[in-house]
């Protein structure tokens, strides 16, 4: 285990695990923003959805591999993991995403900023997973949620480490408002053309335009996420995420390092040696010998 600033790395990030994690990012990153690479037709929505769910799982299980067989993940991450993964789906469903309130991600941001960046990660895919079996959320835009959430999660464990106090309280209610609408425009991309819609001649201001520039696409994408999302959704999200962080952000962040010092990931138990007197009947002399015993 190493800590700097407060800071715990319950999962070691070693050179074959970044170069998975870049891998998984960039495959994500093209998922997300197919309709700027690709010329989709009206009705594709049913026929890509399952080719991206089934690309993005091989990669998401060669991180969960390539931690595990680095010695980079150890029982007591995951038992931590699946602890923090069983109260998300709680929380998930006790908000339910109701106008935009939504007390995922506020946890997931401390548990990142605690135990450091692949450990975030895997929490916001398996967080994310997990609630929506629960929920009943499983459907085509489950891997982008769980994809974006992890980002989310090891974003929050790459913010500047030496930040302490309300200081650190007031970058994680910012990184917080952050993700809100991260999440939402990222979301947001992968189906847009199918909610606004194609439209080859460009008379439809919010449609997808095939052929069009990419400037032109991100400005009728820019308009289109902002008149659906960001003026409702993602900015009750924003407020939920910053006044979470605010008022019990302190008090989690106390209570996840405290397990994070007892834990002490990645550390093997050792076993000391105490000494034993012998037993005798009588008085006890003072140069009695001493027995050692392991």
């Amino acid at each position: 285990m190493s800590q700097v600033g407060g800071v715990t790395t319950a999962v070691a990030l070693r050179p074959r695990s970044v170069m998975v994690l870049v891998v998984a990012s960039v495959a994500g990153l093209a998922m997300f923003g197919w309709p700027l690479l690709f010329e989709p037709a009206p009705g594709q929505q049913d026929a890509q959805s399952p080719m991206y769910f089934v690309l993005l799982l091989p990669l998401l299980l060669l991180v969960v591999l390539a931690e595990l067989s680095e010695g980079g993940m150890d029982a007591k991450a995951l038992a931590m993991l699946g602890v923090l993964s069983a109260i998300q789906c709680g929380l998930r469903a006790l908000s339910a995403g109701t106008a935009g309130l939504d007390l995922v991600f506020f946890l997931l941001i401390l548990a990142g900023r605690v135990f450091g960046a692949g450990f975030g990660f895997l929490l916001g895919c398996t967080s994310l997973f997990a609630s929506a079996l629960l929920t009943a959320g499983v459907g085509p835009w489950l891997p982008f949620q769980m994809m974006c959430a992890a980002w989310l999660g090891m974003g929050a464990g790459l913010l500047p480490k030496r930040v302490t106090g309300r200081r650190e309280i007031a970058m994680l209610a910012a990184y917080g408002v952050f993700s809100a609408y991260f999440y939402g425009a990222l979301l947001n991309l992968w189906f847009w053309p199918f909610l606004a819609g194609v439209d080859p001649s460009g008379e439809q201001g919010l449609a997808f335009v095939p052929g069009a520039s990419l400037a032109e696409n991100l400005q009728r994408f820019f308009w289109f996420t902002l008149l659906t999302s960001t003026g409702s959704w993602d900015t009750g999200r924003a407020i939920t995420n910053a006044v979470a962080i605010v008022v019990l952000g302190p008090a989690v962040l106390l209570t996840l390092r405290r397990a994070a010092r007892k834990a002490s990931f990645g550390r093997a138990p050792t076993f000391g040696t105490r000494t034993v007197r012998p037993v005798t009947s009588g008085p006890e002399p003072a140069d009695a010998p001493v027995r050692s015993t392991e």
